[in-house]
């Protein structure tokens, strides 16, 4: 299928290397405020795309990124930030990507090119129809994430995807596609620009909003936060501080004998 690429389309600038530090520096950052006006305009596939994670996350099932690359590495980010920050399993949020964990720190070669490792890679984690799958690809043709996908359908599992391409392959196989179109890159074709940001900036929304949405924010406070170094131990004393207005010394009392700081909201009554 044929479609208008524009990740890979030439840069709107040209000889970079002739350019100053702030002259770089300022185009890049021009170039990077336009991305959030392009994920605005996807506000209503990523509202869509939400409501199946929530639906499918209080039924019990989980939520799957899947991406090659700088893709991938932003789909196992995002994952890897959902237990410390909503006190949610490691198995409720799964990122997965080409080439497995060697790839996070160095490119594998032609991982994304394979059209069995996607859907294997989800099979190791008894995928199934309570599941959701979100492949991420800024080019929207990443055979891996592509076929993955294709599979899920096969399989009654709700897919959807993250592109930054118009009616890309990816976009034609996600039920619930999501494309922010933030044209040509600084750099031509370095989709870990401004592609990058729109994912991260997409990512952020649909893990924030669906943990909001599963009652892990109180508030607007990380009630259920883990307690895993001593900066987020001094967050929960002040959050305990602030919601019951206590002194710091109760509510260190508080979040020494409940564990968390919605234990300790939850039983102020019982001391």
């Amino acid at each position: 299928m044929k479609f208008n690429k524009t990740t890979e389309q030439d840069s709107l600038y040209n000889h970079l290397e002739k350019m100053s530090v702030s002259e770089l520096l300022s185009n890049i950052n021009g170039e990077d405020k336009t991305v959030a006006f392009a994920v605005e305009k996807a506000m209503p596939q990523i509202e869509a795309l939400v409501i199946q994670v929530v639906k499918k996350l209080k039924s019990g099932g989980r939520l799957f990124y899947i991406g090659a690359g700088i893709s991938g590495r932003m789909g196992i980010l995002d994952a890897s930030e959902c237990p410390p920050t909503f006190g949610v399993s490691k198995e409720l949020v799964i990122g997965l990507i080409a080439g497995g964990d060697t790839a996070i720190r160095n490119a594998v070669e032609f991982a994304e090119d394979s059209t069995q490792q996607g859907w294997n890679d989800l099979e190791t984690h008894n995928i199934s129809s309570n599941d959701v799958v979100i492949g991420i690809a800024a080019s929207g043709t990443t055979p891996y994430v592509i076929a993955a996908l294709n599979e899920c359908n096969k399989n009654n599992i709700v897919t959807g995807c993250i592109t930054c391409n118009h009616n890309s392959p990816l976009s034609q196989t996600a039920q619930y596609p999501i494309e922010v179109i933030v044209g040509p890159e600084f750099v031509t074709g370095s989709s870990r620009m401004k592609a990058g940001t729109a994912q991260k900036l997409v990512l952020n929304m649909i893990s924030t909003a669906t943990m909001i949405q599963l009652g892990k924010v109180k508030g607007n406070k990380m009630v259920d936060m883990q307690l895993s170094n001593n900066k987020l131990v001094d967050r929960g004393i002040n959050m305990i501080m602030t919601e019951l207005d206590v002194s710091e010394n109760k509510a260190k009392y508080l979040l020494d004998k409940y564990k968390s700081v919605r234990g300790a909201i939850n039983n102020i009554n019982h001391e």
